[in-house]
């Protein structure tokens, strides 16, 4: 077992490195080919767009440790209440369209495709 282990950290810190290098790589590359040529931005160096793409992982996505069915566990409190407050909402949905008869259903579902440009379901909107 342990020699199992003497060969995968080594490999993992290396695939680790590597898919970060390539991160920054991707990052530098893509700024330089479209930021500078479009707004006269200045371009980065590996080290910025690295900078770059840890800044932005931290403030719009994290760093993928909980993406998956079970990532609202850890959450705590506000993921909790979160969900409370989506079911209540989708009961009371249900409830108020469940008292509805079939012509108010049939008017509201007129007003929706009218105000949002729906048409029939799953179709393309009608003129």
């Amino acid at each position: 077992m342990k020699k199992k282990w003497m060969w995968i950290a080594p490999l993992a810190l290396i695939g680790f490195a590597l898919f970060i290098s390539l991160g920054g790589y991707a990052v530098m590359s893509l700024w330089n080919w479209l930021l500078p040529p479009m707004f006269g931005w200045h371009a980065l160096t590996f080290w910025q767009a690295l900078g770059i793409l840890v800044l932005s992982r931290l403030l719009f996505g994290g760093f993928g440790m909980n993406s998956g069915p079970r990532s609202r566990m850890g959450e705590g409190f506000r993921g909790r209440m979160r969900d409370r407050m989506h079911g209540r909402l989708e009961e009371r949905m249900e409830e108020h369209f469940a008292a509805m008869t079939p012509d108010e259903r049939e008017r509201f579902r007129q007003r929706m495709r009218d105000k949002f440009g729906l048409g029939p379901c799953g179709g393309a909107p009608q003129s």
